[in-house]
């Protein structure tokens, strides 16, 4: 027995016969006619409405031609009144329209006609025949006929009968079109002068006109706007096949501070579903930004559109030059290894419904061995409404996986993200409780024994409190016992499952710590936590991979089960950086970057049970469009689901392409006598990758004599003939572990803790080629290759240990601070400066920026282009390439008007500044004190540091001088910032 659906299908129609696919179909057509649209009403009307006032149409089982129902129509009183839909058709293409009709049982014979009502855009609506037959209540008759049309037009098909009150029913109604229209695609340019078949989602105003073209003379203006949702949409229904892939652009302008996005409706028995294809941005007032994302239709539909919104607001914008274009799939490579069968440790990956067909299902099953879906089980995706719980896409998903022979991860039961409001919504904590116990008991009951592992809560830490606790909902309103609750209850429900405490950035050591804690703890008190789960989120440059490896091994003394639950690689290190292309060198940079991440999974294997890369291939992404849109590439495989550098640092690292590194190196001075010299302590040292038990880090300074080098090495043998090879334009340095080197340089070993050290100063000429080669006596060799970048010398000042009051007024203690000036210009070459003295006390820092500008302006809506101090800490000078979560951008105005950056939103430092603002004679004076809770304050301690003043002559910045960072983007990059050095 068949189960036909409606269908976008691109099947060859060999007969009614022929047995539907349930929903549409991928399988291209064998035959010139390609299957457009089909309805069978086997789950309902499938979008057929009533046409007439008082006219009924319903899916019966009183008869049927095929399957078990049917479209019956009652209710008439005209003949024209029938049941119609809005077909999926185009202009200039061949249709065959096909169906089949009888009069319900007692009604008399009748002619039932298939009808397309049209109006052509600015023209008169006509009324085209297109098949009729006279029918009776005994037995189905054939309808069968062809249509095109030429210009233009909104379309109704219709079925209505020559008796004005005749009952009938419709079935088996199929489509087809002489060529493929899934693969055809689909161009709106607007150069008829109309709005070609784009209509208003609510009750938006369309007109084309030539005061909206992006190229060409047309394009379509968008006005009366009701909602943020109102805007343009197109139907797209018969031109997506399920399982392939499309890219969708658009060409959009706005005149307001608005974002614009592009998604996707879809719907099936009325039930609405909205996709996006391409995150909403901003495009800059008055100019053209074009929104490009791909799609892959998953699902069954009987109505599917493409439309354009704003984030927010109800602002006018235009649109041009959309186009749909089909997506040739590559086919996956069978000629590579399975990573699978690369690693000691289950490897898995985020999904979703689309990855389950066509290339991507191949990909996922030749690869990997466990699956987790993205967003399907979260809360808002199953219990939407208390007590109402959707299942459909869960239950595909575990579906799918368990026929494939998949192992399942259940992600998550529990997260302050993604929870519907209705959860917290006049919760005591009982209430609060007894509804997450209904909702895990509903969830995790309904899959148990086939989700073995289930992250119970997700992101309990946040280690800038002092407790290592989110202030989440669920905190507040119930404690810690919201955590003791979901394990106790997922004990319960499914006593054999893994229940997983899930978690972000766990590789850096106060996270790591706070979390360590916190399972300690809830361990020793006897809730059921059997893993932790690393999230590991990372970038091509931070953090290091030894501190990923040295959260596995921390947790490792707890007992507990580890799996590595998120693993993604951004080729960005910053929230601003933008590639049109990512370069070939990033990619690469990534490749070894996995690399270095799967040596320290397959070293931790013992303490490591699973391996998730959170996606399938680079073509869905949540990076895409987080922390802002852009092209973001982290997976292993590409848009086109083919191996990548990423891949090859997992599967088989010596199909790596090689790799250029590049260092800073200061100008700077040492002593040559193997002792840390406070100039090292300036920069953190370069990792040298870890191979077995030997790691090692590096740094250099660059004078005219030559060229200094510090390289501290970790190996737990001590052997004097382990040795330290630095490699300069060519010419190779050996030092031996024992001090023995070759005459002709200068340079000196000393013994540590972990290993040993090793300065030397190397006649390096002109030469900025290095490779640092670190080898113990035993076999065992890391290195580290690449370009030295010289910079000038780090700049350093002083903070004395004193409080001031901060309230504008240049205290007398002020006087015992140093001062330094905003000398390095980065915007302009004149313009304010200012002078700048330090002090600490107590976990604050203390800033005084006495500022010369004369004309001061707040026009800019833009915070950074008015008249401002920004002051940069790193608690921890770091030196990275981005920010730490308590890395800060401390901005205060003129006017005392202050602002904070940081990463995300700066959420970790955004409320640690404090400050005072006075006017002078030659412009102002800033007072700022600004807390640094993650770190102690103490002599000697070392804080990246820097100052920046910004100039504003109208609404504009005109200039920017800062203390040490020349490279102006101090506001995404710690690497270039001074020290600060605190001292009684």
């Amino acid at each position: 027995m068949r189960t036909p659906r409606p269908r976008t299908a691109v099947l060859a129609l060999l007969s009614l016969a022929l047995s539907f696919l349930a929903g549409a179909s991928t399988v291209p057509a064998a035959h010139a006619a390609a299957t457009v649209v089909g309805y069978d009403f086997e789950s309902g009307t499938q979008g057929w409405e009533p046409r007439g006032s008082g006219v009924s149409v319903t899916a019966t089982t009183d008869s049927a031609h095929g399957g078990t129902r049917s479209l019956l129509t009652g209710g008439r009183s005209a003949t024209w009144h029938g049941a119609a839909v809005t077909p999926p058709f185009e202009k200039g293409v061949g249709y065959q329209v096909t169906a089949w009709a009888r009069a319900a049982a007692g009604q008399p014979s009748s002619t039932i006609a298939l009808t397309m009502q049209r109006t052509p855009a600015g023209g008169t609506t006509v009324y085209e025949r297109i098949a009729a037959a006279t029918v009776t209540d005994s037995e189905w008759v054939r309808l069968s006929g062809t249509y095109t049309y030429a210009t233009d037009s909104a379309l109704s098909l219709y079925a209505e009968s020559s008796d004005e009150t005749v009952a009938f029913q419709l079935d088996d109604i199929v489509v087809t079109a002489d060529t493929d229209p899934t693969r055809s695609g689909l161009t709106s340019d607007f150069e008829t002068g109309t709005a070609q078949e784009w209509t208003a989602r609510g009750g938006a105003t369309l007109t084309p006109g030539d005061g909206f073209a992006h190229t060409g003379a047309y394009g379509l203006g968008v006005t009366n706007r009701q909602a943020s949702w109102d805007g343009p949409a197109r139907t797209v229904l018969g031109k997506l096949a399920k399982g392939s892939k499309y890219e969708l652009s658009v060409w959009v302008r706005t005149d307001s501070a608005q974002s614009l996005g592009l998604s996707v409706e879809r719907r099936l028995d009325g039930t609405p579903a909205y996709e996006r294809v391409a995150a909403p941005r901003a495009p800059a007032t008055g100019e053209w930004t074009r929104l490009a994302g791909t799609y892959t239709l998953a699902h069954d539909v009987d109505f599917l559109s493409v439309y354009v919104e704003s984030a927010a607001g109800t602002e006018p914008f235009a649109i041009d030059d959309f186009q749909l274009s089909y997506v040739e799939p590559k086919p996956v490579q069978t000629d590579i290894p399975s990573l699978k069968d690369r690693v000691p440790f289950t490897v898995g990956a985020a999904f979703y419904r689309g990855a389950t067909l066509g290339e991507h299902a191949k990909l996922i099953t030749k690869h990997y061995e466990s699956v987790t879906p993205g967003n399907s089980l979260k809360w808002d995706a199953t219990e939407p409404a208390e007590g109402t719980f959707t299942f459909a896409d869960g239950d595909y998903l575990v579906d799918w996986a368990t026929a494939e022979g998949l192992e399942f991860r259940g992600h998550t039961l529990v997260w302050h993200s993604q929870t519907p409001d209705w959860v917290f919504e006049g919760a005591t904590k009982e209430i609060l409780l007894q509804r997450m116990e209904n909702h895990i008991r509903a969830v995790m009951g309904r899959y148990k024994g086939r989700i073995g592992t289930w992250d119970v809560v997700n992101e309990v830490i946040d280690e800038n409190r002092p407790d290592g606790l989110r202030r989440s909902p669920w905190f507040e309103i119930a404690g810690l016992d919201y955590i003791r609750t979901a394990f106790r209850v997922a004990r319960e429900v499914d006593p054999d499952a893994t229940l997983v405490i899930n978690d972000y950035n766990t590789e850096f050591p106060r996270k790591r710590q706070a979390l360590y804690d916190l399972v300690k703890k809830l361990r020793a008190e006897g809730v059921p936590i059997d893993a932790v789960g690393h999230q590991l989120h990372v970038n091509v440059e931070q953090p290091p991979t030894s501190f990923i490896e040295d959260t596995i091994e921390k947790f490792a003394g707890l007992g507990v089960e580890q799996q590595v639950t998120e693993l993604d690689v951004s080729v960005y290190t910053d929230f601003v950086t933008s590639y049109d292309t990512v370069p070939a060198e990033i990619l690469a940079l990534q490749g070894h970057r996995y690399r270095e991440i799967f040596d320290v999974f397959r070293r931790q294997a013992d303490h490591l049970s699973s391996v998730t890369i959170w996606g399938v291939a680079d073509d869905a992404t949540w990076l895409s469009s987080f922390p802002i849109t852009r092209t973001n590439p982290p997976l292993p495989f590409d848009d086109e689901l083919q191996a990548k550098p990423a891949y090859w640092g997992i599967a088989d690292p010596g199909r790596l392409p090689p790799l250029t590194r590049s260092l800073n190196a200061p100008a700077g001075t040492v002593t040559v006598d193997g002792k840390r010299d406070d100039e090292w302590n300036l920069l953190p040292d370069a990792p040298i990758a870890r191979i077995g038990d030997l790691s090692a880090g590096w740094q250099a300074r660059t004078t005219p004599a030559g060229l200094y080098v510090l390289a501290e090495v970790n190996d737990p043998t001590d052997n004097r003939n382990d040795t330290v090879t630095l490699t300069v334009g060519g010419t190779p340095y050996r030092v031996q572990r024992g001090g023995t080197h070759a005459h002709g340089f200068r340079a000196h070993t000393r013994k540590t803790a972990t290993g040993y050290r090793v300065e030397a100063l190397l006649p390096s000429g002109t030469a900025t080629g290095v490779k640092v080669v670190v080898a113990d006596a035993g076999g065992q060799e890391t290195s580290w290759a690449g370009e030295l970048a010289p910079i000038p010398a780090i700049r350093t000042t002083r903070a004395p240990k004193r409080t001031p009051v901060v309230d504008g007024v240049v205290d007398a203690a002020w006087h015992q601070a140093p001062e330094i000036t905003t000398g390095t210009r980065i915007q302009g070459t004149s313009g304010a400066t200012a002078k700048v003295r330090a002090m600490w006390n107590s976990g604050t820092l203390y800033v005084l920026a006495r500022v010369t500008d004369p004309e001061l302006s707040e026009e800019s809506p833009n915070a950074w282009e008015q008249d401002s101090v920004e002051i940069f800490v790193d608690p921890q000078n770091n030196k990275t390439k981005g920010y730490d979560d308590d890395d800060g951008q401390y901005r205060i105005s003129f006017t005392g008007r202050r602002t904070v950056g940081g990463t995300f939103d700066a959420f970790a430092v955004k409320e640690n500044l404090t400050g005072a603002v006075t006017r002078t004679p030659d412009g102002y004076l800033v007072e700022a004190a600004i807390r640094l809770p993650t770190v102690t304050l103490a002599k000697d301690a070392l804080l990246g540091f820097d100052i920046q003043v910004n100039d504003a002559v109208g609404a504009t910045r005109a200039a920017a001088a800062t203390w040490n960072d020349p490279t102006g983007r101090g506001y995404v990059d710690t690497s270039r910032w001074g020290v600060l050095r605190l001292v009684r």
